[in-house]
């Protein structure tokens, strides 16, 4: 009874509202608040009530209209807008702000609206209040044709003050620069910045769009999985979570994998869900250790049917002010991308593709040169930096060499071609006239540009010149070269990888190169009780301007199958997954899916530099919250239930941000 009585009376206080509010240093240094004459709000007589405000972003709201909505067509109407001050200028004009954009406040100066000017005049910025007016067209020659609502103002009439700023840490100006922990520690302020809130928006949008494609067009299923899981063979590594059971631990999963799986084998037929996923691993400017993914997984569906479906569901979602997705997008093998850009995630928005010079030097006398064709999968590649002699300073030029020596353990040879098209290079003496003609006519060289040659194993060669590819296209955009349109969106599938690669600590086991549920390619199932290394699998990857933005396959269904995979090849022990094998033996249908990475493709179509802008609240580069300052330590006393306890290390104790 209490509560049906408070809720009443909240209701008649809300209807409640002041023709003129505004606040006032009373004697005491407190504030003191004067109120107009109230009137009674009637759900029937809304005069200054626009009808739109029953649906959009102003309906069931104290507004009237958003602050970016009113143009000439509103002048004339009193209007009721609500939002963050701006700016105050000169005590004549005020902007108001929120999420959809900016609107002049004139405030109006006779004496009779002298409370409303005081009121107006001594607001701080990012005070919240409620403005009602009339809306007017600007004076001739004061539009402002740069903002959306320009060509009018709102005179204002009544002012309720909501909430009044203090000092604030930075301004919420897009031109004012934060350092992004900055940002991050008042992440409720860094979110009402402009480009956050269309961030956020054009993320939400997508989001719909997808879930009415997949669920309106093609009969999909929502259905949630559980977030606490078991360890999960191989792949990346996954957060633990204590239960009160002694020795017993959850894990956070890294993707709903196997549910989606078992979904399939329960018949729920089609599957999607756009799920919160886990890795504990540092992030990246494209990683973090939570992240959003689609997810998506269907029965009696085959390779091209999966990339059908994403080429669809993109297309159906794209946002219309970028422009028109033409699919179907275009497809290369993994060993066409590895040979042609040294990475299985190319972008191909430019050129610099890798060429093979092996055949020019089959004969050759320099020493490196033959040693690193000698070797199993010895190759000489070299890649061709247009403009690069001309526009590569000498500290350009060692940057690259030292990305070949620190991270790749390799050297690296520079052959600059002059003007005159001569050669400049330390390899120039060792080169016979004919080998020299040769490499220029191979690599397309002309004057002016630059050529990066490496040799050694393919393994190594190719994934050199694929990140020096990238490191050149940076440089030559540093110098003012255009490279990489930010406006073109360059869609690639990769598929016919391999079903297994070396691990790199140990070469001679193998490891998934996607995960251990990925089915061979048809023609390759003998080879996995044979030649395991020379399976290719039904995986595939989208890549998008250099990005892999999702990744799946067709999935194994037979459960003998599965186990081969997990013993004998991969020397998992199978019994962590007893519940998805016995599971394929119980009748499971042919299945594949795929898993889209939401933070990274809204990242790249807002041009973010960081998932970390798409994103509500990001955790920082080392995994933290800087806002919350999580993770927090836990007491002893509250880790007890749990039978666990803290070692620390005996130095560095605990490390801040």
């Amino acid at each position: 009874m209490t509560t049906k009585c408070r809720f009443l009376l909240q209701r008649v206080l809300t209807g409640l509202r002041a023709h003129a509010v505004w606040y006032r240093r009373g004697p005491d240094g407190g504030p003191l608040k004067c109120r107009g004459a109230a009137r009674q709000l009637s759900s029937s007589i809304r005069p200054h009530m626009s009808p739109s405000a029953t649906t959009g972003p102003s309906s069931l709201s104290f507004r009237t209209h958003t602050c970016g909505e009113l143009r000439s067509h509103h002048v004339g109407e009193k209007v009721t807008l609500c939002g963050w001050v701006q700016y105050l200028r000169q005590d004549l004009f005020v902007i108001l702000r929120d999420f959809s954009g900016l609107t002049q406040v004139l405030i109006p100066q006779e004496d009779s609206a002298f409370n409303v000017k005081a009121v107006l005049c001594d607001l701080s910025v990012e005070s919240v209040v409620k403005i009602t007016g009339t809306v007017r067209k600007r004076p001739v020659g004061q539009e402002n044709k740069g903002m959306p609502t320009g060509d009018i103002e709102v005179l204002a009439e009544n002012v309720d003050i909501y909430n009044v700023c203090q000092k604030l840490p930075f301004e919420i100006k897009d031109f004012v620069k934060k350092s992004e922990s900055l940002r991050m520690q008042y992440r409720y302020l860094d979110l009402r910045s402009s480009q956050m809130q269309k961030n956020l928006r054009l993320r939400s949008q997508l989001v719909m769009k997808m879930r009415e494609f997949l669920c309106n067009v093609h009969g999909f299923v929502d259905v949630e999985t559980p977030t606490l899981f078991k360890r999960t063979p191989g792949g990346a590594k996954e957060f633990v979570v204590p239960s009160r059971e002694p020795g017993l631990f959850y894990s956070l999963p890294q993707s709903p994998q196997q549910f989606k799986q078992l979904l399939m084998v329960a018949g729920v037929d089609r599957y999607f869900q756009v799920a919160r996923c886990y890795r504990d691993e540092g992030s990246k400017p494209d990683r973090q250790p939570e992240f959003t993914q689609v997810d998506i997984e269907m029965s009696f569906v085959d390779q091209a049917g999966i990339i059908s479906l994403v080429e669809g569901l993109l297309q159906y979602s794209w946002p219309a002010e970028k422009g028109s997705l033409k699919v179907p997008f275009q497809t290369v093998t993994y060993e066409e991308a590895m040979r042609d850009y040294g990475v299985d995630k190319p972008d191909t928005r430019f050129g610099m593709k890798l060429t093979d010079l092996s055949e020019i030097f089959s004969s050759t006398q320099i020493d490196f040169l033959r040693s690193a064709l000698s070797q199993p999968e010895g190759s000489v590649q070299a890649i061709c930096v247009p403009s690069g002699a001309k526009l590569f300073t000498g500290k350009d030029l060692e940057e690259l060499k030292q990305t070949a020596k620190t991270q790749f353990g390799q050297e690296m040879s520079l052959v600059l071609v002059r003007e005159d098209g001569t050669l400049k290079s330390p390899l120039k003496k060792l080169l016979p006239v004919s080998v020299a003609e040769d490499l220029l006519l191979k690599t397309g060289a002309k004057p002016g540009d630059l050529l990066l040659l490496a040799a050694g194993s393919l393994h190594t060669v190719r994934p050199l010149l694929g990140r020096l590819r990238l490191q050149a296209a940076q440089l030559l955009e540093a110098h003012g070269l255009s490279v990489r349109d930010p406006a073109s969106f360059n869609f690639l599938w990769v598929v016919d990888f391999p079903l297994f690669l070396p691990k790199e600590d140990k070469p001679e086991e193998l490891e998934s190169a996607h995960h251990p549920f990925t089915a061979p390619r048809p023609e390759d199932v003998e080879l996995l009780f044979t030649e395991p290394h020379k399976v290719r699998g039904q995986h595939y990857d989208l890549v998008l301007n250099g990005s892999e933005i999702g990744g799946g396959s067709i999935r194994i269904h037979k459960s003998s199958e599965q186990l081969h995979v997990l013993k004998n090849i991969l020397k998992e022990d199978p019994s962590l997954l007893s519940h998805l094998l016995e599971a394929l033996d119980s009748g499971a249908p042919p299945h594949g899916g795929i898993a889209l990475g939401l933070d990274r493709l809204v990242s790249i179509l807002v041009g973010a530099s960081s998932i970390r802008d798409v994103i509500a609240f990001p955790k920082s580069f080392r995994g933290h919250d800087l806002m919350s300052h999580a993770p927090d330590s836990v007491s002893e006393e509250e880790l007890k239930p749990y039978h666990i306890s803290v070692k620390w290390p005996t130095e560095g104790g605990r490390g801040g941000e």
